[in-house]
């Protein structure tokens, strides 16, 4: 258990006191102090290990499974001893150009905060240390930390949304470059941008529920005085929503306008192989003529037949030429 337990501590008047040689004990220690809770943090636990916090800490089989599980939707289930909430961290990877999404469960109870981290992804380290330099948010037990976290990461969600903005900005721009790059090279970075964006709106998009919920009321282990802070985040979140879907809207546009140009290029392309095929169609059939095997044809007989056949052969082609180019077809 020991490379599992991130950090462990238990927090009184919210101040960090001590860090507990065991987690059963903290617990105990932490529910004989009315302003005293404990915070402990997992990392990928497996399901022995994580049995003997399940069975100490009282939580629900249920959420237990999703927590091991992970590949959850964000939500807030509410049980009879504890709160499960579920986050979706978002990270963008600027060297890649991608956006990678962990998870993140916390379980909150009467004095108890215990967060089960999956991925790589982890806005708790910068939490714990932002919390523990304001005691007087702290003093609200674990609701605070519920708040916190949500609080971080939805605000690393408006983050992304800037770093795609940018993303989508250079898209569009070599979108729109004449003789930019190639069709299926751009095709397949848009494609691809859009299930970034996918994989951004499945971790925003389920989560505005949950937090509408600790918004408002009706929802137990949660500080009355802490709603506010909740609707704030709720309206952080709604902003992000608003980006993602901004992002998805002006995909859409930039897709359906490179298909559009794509096609006036291959009209253009076809017109052009049309054209010179018409030039070439025209010396063909006039050689094809006067290639037969008969006797009777005109100016077989002239000296300057051949030469005038060859005249009208260019002639034809010139004169096409100049027809089409003037049309725009070459």
């Amino acid at each position: 258990m020991v490379g599992v337990i991130v950090d462990c501590a238990i927090y009184r008047d919210g101040r960090r006191a001590e860090d507990p040689s065991g987690f059963a004990e903290a617990l105990r220690a932490a529910r004989t102090d009315r302003d005293a809770f404990l915070w402990i943090g997992l990392h990928e636990p497996t399901e022995e290990e994580f049995e003997q916090v399940s069975r100490e800490f009282g939580l629900h089989p249920l959420a237990v499974e999703d927590a091991l599980s992970a590949h959850q939707r964000p939500k807030l289930e509410v049980y009879e001893d504890s709160l499960f909430l579920v986050l979706k961290p978002v990270d963008y990877d600027e060297a890649a150009d991608t956006v990678g999404t962990g998870e993140l469960m916390l379980f909150l109870g009467d004095s108890f905060v215990v967060s089960v981290r999956h991925g790589t992804t982890n806005p708790l380290g910068s939490v714990r240390e932002r919390l523990e330099r304001n005691p007087q948010v702290l003093q609200h037990g674990p609701t605070a930390v519920m708040y916190a976290v949500s609080d971080s990461v939805v605000d690393h969600y408006m983050e992304v949304a800037a770093e795609l903005h940018i993303d989508l900005e250079e898209l569009e721009a070599e979108v729109f470059t004449p003789g930019g790059t190639a069709y299926g090279a751009v095709a397949s970075r848009i494609y691809g941008f859009k299930r970034q964006v996918l994989e951004f709106r499945r971790a925003t998009g389920p989560l505005a529920e949950p937090m509408e919920r600790l918004a408002g009321t009706g929802v137990p282990f949660v500080h009355d005085d802490s709603r506010p802070f909740f609707r704030d985040v709720s309206d952080h979140l709604t902003r992000a929503n608003e980006q993602v879907e901004a992002l998805d809207r002006l995909l859409s546009d930039i897709l359906s306008a490179y298909l559009a140009q794509v096609g006036v290029r291959q009209n253009d392309d076809m017109r052009k192989i049309s054209a010179w095929a018409a030039m070439a169609a025209v010396p063909t059939m006039i050689a094809g003529v006067y290639g037969m095997n008969f006797d009777r044809m005109p100016e077989l007989d002239h000296p300057l037949g051949y030469p005038g056949v060859v005249v009208l052969m260019v002639a034809a082609s010139a004169g096409l030429y100049r027809l089409f180019k003037r049309r725009g077809w070459l």
